[in-house]
């Protein structure tokens, strides 16, 4: 019996193939985002859910306000890698959990980006761009990639479904979406340090 060698580049292109025939759940994710990203812009939560964000924004602040450079690079990056990894393996209960997280994260971000234009102008949203290019496409993958994962109980082989959905999943998040979030994590801790 031949033994497998390991291949980088075949790792990639089953990464990259994998991506493709999930790209409409990509999009969906991507949809659903963008949707709440302008509800977040365009409606004012209620004064329950105005006091909660407030309260979490504040205490990413306070974790955060004394770090070194190394240690916000990190913690920024743990928190993206947490947040991707969970919203891709727990979209196995019906690709629920994923849309939970784009609806929320989609509705903060208009709000934080609300509160930046009426802070500090229009033009502030160019501050927050420089955050979301490596990091948005590596959560929109991951999220996309769990609401997949969460089709496996619509398919004829279940069994063989979940463990091809999950296992591709794996592989992506190791040679795809890590990489991208630690890119993320160093650009944004570099920025937010900085200014």
């Amino acid at each position: 019996m031949k033994k497998k060698v390991f291949s980088l580049k075949g790792e990639y292109k089953k990464c990259f193939e994998y991506i493709s025939q999930s790209k409409k759940f990509i999009f969906l994710i991507i949809g659903f985002f963008s949707f709440f990203f302008f509800i977040g812009l365009l409606v004012l939560p209620s004064e329950d859910l105005y006091n909660q964000i407030m309260k979490m924004l504040k205490e990413i602040l306070l974790e955060t306000e004394n770090l070194s450079l190394v240690e916000l690079i990190f913690y920024i990056i743990f928190n993206n890698l947490q947040s991707g990894l969970l919203g891709m393996l727990f979209g196995f209960i019906f690709g629920i959990f994923p849309l939970i997280i784009t609806v929320f994260n989609g509705y903060l971000l208009g709000f934080v980006s609300l509160m930046s234009i009426n802070n500090e102008g229009l033009c502030s949203l160019w501050k927050l761009f420089p955050h979301g290019i490596f990091e948005l496409p590596a959560i929109f993958i991951s999220l996309g990639l769990g609401l997949k994962f969460g089709t496996f109980v619509f398919q004829k082989e279940k069994i063989n479904s979940f463990w091809d959905y999950l296992l591709n999943s794996i592989r992506v998040f190791l040679f795809i979406i890590i990489p991208l979030l630690i890119l993320a994590g160093v650009i944004e801790g570099i920025l937010i340090f900085l200014f």
